[in-house]
């Protein structure tokens, strides 16, 4: 689960992390209040979405300029209008697609001198099981161009959970960085503050890009992204209650509410399996005959007729999906119980794409006669390889 940037920075001011203060708006009116309420003479206005690259981003809407979403304001009325500007307007970035995402809220806060911009992030490294610090020289910039051109420029360690943070970790951040001074010290007590806070808050992702050195030679964080474990949310109340299913999409929230493991994605031929590893599966095969998955959706092993029903109202409600492709392997998943949940699918919403159904294992035989039986227009596959090719001839025509 993502958070916005106001949110991931009271989070920061909360455990004695150095950012700015600020205020987030809602609505064009209340803007002009917020940014009276800080400090100035400089305010930074923001764009807040669950995506990256904001500041290089371009508005769909030519009446919210062309200044990406993140702008200064040298005023308030200034600070105010551009945050009118951007509210309820589609910012597309980077990590957004072309359909880019509606900017909702606008995070309004106080101006920073920068002497020098940093990158540090904490992250889940999967090849060691530790938590990871990353920590660069060139802040502000995409890291993985920086990964690309020169890594030598990245610093990357894990830390031993026996041991967890050590100051020693710190110190190594602030030499590779080229901290001097006090800001070694404040470097090894921020990347101590970060650490508890990832471990404490069941983090996946920390980002703090760009970390600066302000004007005054201190430390503080200019950004902030954050990403939590989802199934860790049922003992983080604090942290789910920040969820903002507005930026989610539709499809994945639905099927989040039924306990369905759904990603969307930019094919035309929608797929219901059992299983991540033959889901993915099912996917390749489609691809190398030739067509695109419109979806990764695994039911599970324990699906009931309900969460079947479900998952084929989510994929048919993807206006890009041609035709569906189920594909069943029954071992604690009964092909029976697929076979009703389809049925009742078809008959609630209705079949307008071709349906490509294979079935194996668990009570396949009764499954199949149930579908059989339906009356439904389904094609019958007898393997993998031969449901893929049948349902990306009848999506291709």
């Amino acid at each position: 689960m993502n958070i916005h940037e106001y949110q991931a920075k009271a989070l920061l001011r909360a455990a004695g992390a150095p950012v700015s203060d600020g205020r987030a708006v809602t609505r064009a009116e209340d803007a002009k209040t917020a940014a009276g309420e800080l400090g100035g003479p400089l305010w930074v206005v923001k764009a807040q979405i669950h995506a990256g690259g904001r500041g290089k981003g371009r508005f769909l809407e030519p009446e919210a300029g062309d200044k990406g979403g993140v702008r200064i304001a040298t005023s308030v009325e200034q600070a105010a209008e551009e945050a009118r500007r951007m509210l309820g307007r589609t910012l597309v970035t980077v990590q957004t697609g072309p359909a880019g995402k509606q900017v909702n809220r606008i995070y309004i806060e106080d101006g920073s001198g920068i002497a020098r911009e940093l990158y540090l992030a904490l992250l889940v490294d999967r090849r060691t099981s530790r938590v990871s610090f990353v920590a660069s020289t060139e802040g502000g910039m995409d890291i993985e161009e920086v990964a690309h051109s020169t890594p030598e420029r990245i610093l990357s360690f894990s830390v031993d959970p026996a041991t967890g943070y050590q100051p020693f970790h710190g110190r190594r951040i602030a030499f590779a960085l080229g901290l001097e001074g006090d800001q070694v010290k404040q470097c090894v007590r921020l990347m101590g503050t970060l650490y508890r806070l990832f471990i404490e808050r069941d983090m996946e992702m920390l980002e703090v890009n760009p970390l600066i050195v302000t004007d005054r030679g201190d430390l503080k964080c200019l950004d902030a992204k954050m990403g939590f474990d989802g199934n860790a949310l049922h003992r983080q109340p604090e942290i789910a209650a920040l969820r903002d299913e507005s930026e989610e999409d539709p499809k994945e929230l639905a099927a989040s509410k039924f306990d369905l493991n759904y990603i969307a994605l930019d094919g035309e031929i929608g797929c219901m399996v059992n299983g991540a590893g033959l889901a993915m599966a099912t996917m390749d095969i489609i691809k190398l005959f030739g067509a695109e998955p419109a979806n990764f959706l695994d039911v599970g092993g324990g699906a009931s007729k309900e969460k079947v029903t479900e998952a084929f109202k989510i994929i048919t409600s993807d206006p890009n999906v041609k035709g569906i492709l189920v594909n069943i392997f029954g071992g604690i998943m009964r092909c029976d119980i697929i076979a009703e949940g389809i049925i009742a699918a078809v008959k609630e919403v209705g079949l307008q794409v071709p349906l490509v159904v294979r079935l194996e294992g668990t009570n396949v035989e009764l499954g199949k006669s149930l579908i059989n039986e339906s009356g439904l227009n389904v094609i019958a596959a007898d393997n993998l390889s031969d449901a893929a090719e049948k349902i990306v001839r009848a999506v291709k025509g």
